[in-house]
């Protein structure tokens, strides 16, 4: 049964659900019916991040949602309350998109795999965040959205994970035209990894983050941050960082664990740091 985290009192079932089975880690964002990422629902979010960052328990973490849509990104309403505001909202404007920011950068930062489960639509800062974790595996109905050009407001911060998820010219696509694309184009486009009928979403979900959670939690850990530092070095520079990557896990407890046992035809037997 799911432990529920409530971070609004007067919401009694709360805005993020919290399951944990064994190594791995589910967050279901409760925010219904659209699941908007809310101030407090962002809030909520990076402070499940934040308590397991340094976790020697949770390998992987699943973020899912309940109801008909996976999220529609910013609270519009929200936002537009506070034009009002002697500042026009900029204030508001600015803490609500840093927060996002500061949330997708969390994501790629844990040391643990996050991964998305997608049943539904996933638009503009609900791409983002889809675009943001490190694998993404959806149902064959949903669908995926940067609308901001519809509305005048281009969607910036979404476009930093979409370019890095998605091929640029298909990034380019979804931003210029705002208009959704399917599941089987999401994954031609590079923004998803799996697509999977409805009844099989949370069985797959659950199989990819129990093989991740078998492996060495040091490497997954060394390898996640090499990933994403790698990924904005140009080719040379990336290469020369990745050597020293490389060389000082080849000397790591786990790396020498891992070959010994491939070498001796064992299983190998990871240990905790």
């Amino acid at each position: 049964m799911a432990d529920v985290v409530s971070f609004r009192k007067e919401e009694p079932n709360g805005l993020l659900l919290r399951e944990v089975n064994g190594p791995v880690l589910r967050l279901t964002l409760n925010n219904q019916p659209a699941n908007v990422l809310s101030i407090a629902l962002m809030e909520a979010l990076l402070a499940e991040f934040d308590s397991v960052a340094s976790s020697k328990d949770i390998k992987v973490i699943v973020i899912a949602a309940a109801g008909k849509l996976f999220s529609a990104g910013h609270d519009l309403k929200e936002m537009t309350l506070h034009r009002t505001d002697e500042d026009c909202g900029r204030a508001f404007f600015e803490r609500t998109i840093r927060l996002a920011a500061d949330l997708m950068l969390k994501i790629t930062r844990v040391p643990q795999a996050v991964i998305a489960e997608i049943d539904g639509l996933a638009t503009a800062a609900g791409c983002q965040l889809v675009a943001s974790c490190d694998l993404a595996i959806c149902t064959d109905s949903s669908t995926f959205c940067t609308p901001g050009v519809n509305i005048g407001l281009f969607c910036s911060t979404p476009m930093v994970a979409l370019s890095r998820a998605a091929h640029r010219k298909q990034a380019m696509e979804m931003l210029l035209t705002g208009e959704t694309i399917d599941a089987s184009t999401a994954k031609d486009f590079g923004l998803v990894n799996r697509i999977v009928p409805k009844q099989y979403l949370r069985q797959v979900v659950d199989k990819y983050a129990a093989v991740i959670a078998s492996k060495s939690p040091q490497a997954l850990k060394i390898g996640k941050e090499a990933f994403y530092r790698q990924a904005d070095l140009p080719m040379a520079e990336a290469y020369d960082y990745a050597v020293g990557v490389m060389v000082e896990n080849m000397l790591a407890r786990d790396a020498e664990e891992g070959i010994g046992a491939f070498l001796g035809k064992r299983m190998p037997e990871w240990k905790e740091d």
